[in-house]
């Protein structure tokens, strides 16, 4: 009894809000990670909480190592959590994209091990599992990758998000070069799904990929109905047309919406349309 009233008082006090943190929350949920970490900062004991937003934080502004080091200090904290073990798979992943030769396998693979126990941890995390699959789908087989690997977590993916699990397969299709296949499986996404405008937003960037340009136009349309200021649309679109070398006006137009737009952590960041503005010309 007694052990287990410690047990209780302990998972309350690593799980315990505090307003600063609160205040830190908000300013990380408008992409404001600087003044975020400068909250957290100030918080004299640090906890669970505190350690994850620090590292969701570095993780946002690109400091992959710091992330990874606060990540390690909220697992300490709750060893079974899983969505932490995702985070740091993806910190780690990030870290393999930007290392050497020498020192990317190394995070390759603890990328590839937080992921699973991430999705063993709580087969129910939808961002685990489309996290690991995109691991199995692009990784090499020595790093544990594999496309069988991907294409056994699509039924996983579809039990749980139904229009998912058909972009899961649009992207395995696409992987084996099966363009019309997967063209098929993106469709029936959309149309399982016709109020999400992201679903609308990825058939136009294949067909744009296809090279088939007004097909493309008019489904970043159809998605504007649906959603006309969605950042997500916004930044799509004018990447698609910069990527294209064409409709470069309206690019940057998009573009200056975009930023000018409330973003979150699940938007691309403020500096990455910038760098695409400048690409439009004066």
């Amino acid at each position: 009894m007694i052990r287990g009233l410690a047990f209780l008082l302990f998972a309350l006090a690593i799980s315990a809000k505090t307003p600063e943190w609160d205040r830190a929350h908000d300013l990380y949920q408008r992409t404001e990670y600087a003044q975020s970490l400068a909250v957290l900062e100030r918080i004299p004991n640090k906890g669970f909480d505190e350690f994850q937003l620090i590292g969701r934080c570095h993780l946002m502004q690109g400091d992959y190592k710091k992330a990874t080091e606060s990540f390690e200090k909220a697992l300490a904290l709750a060893p079974r959590d899983s969505e932490l073990h995702r985070l740091l798979g993806n910190a780690f992943g990030r870290r393999a994209e930007l290392s050497s030769v020498f020192t990317a396998p190394g995070y390759a693979r603890k990328a590839h091990q937080y992921f699973e126990q991430a999705v063993a941890l709580d087969p129910n995390n939808r961002e685990a599992v489309a996290n690991l699959f995109e691991y199995y789908l692009e990784a090499p087989g020595i790093m544990g990758g594999g496309i069988d690997k991907a294409e056994n977590l699509v039924t996983q993916i579809s039990r749980l998000d139904p229009p998912a699990g058909y972009h899961a397969q649009a992207q395995l299709e696409r992987k084996r070069d099966r363009y019309e296949a997967a063209e098929e499986q993106l469709r029936r996404a959309a149309e399982m799904a016709p109020r999400q405008a992201g679903r609308l937003i990825d058939l136009a960037r294949f067909l744009a990929d296809r090279g088939r340009v007004k097909e493309s136009d008019e489904e970043f349309t159809a998605a504007a109905h649906i959603s006309p200021d969605s950042p997500q649309l916004l930044f799509a679109r004018a990447e698609t047309y910069i990527r294209q070398k064409r409709n470069l006006k309206d690019a940057r137009r998009l573009l200056e919406r975009y930023i000018a737009s409330q973003l979150t952590p699940d938007d691309p960041p403020r500096e990455e349309a910038r760098a695409l503005l400048a690409k439009t010309g004066n």
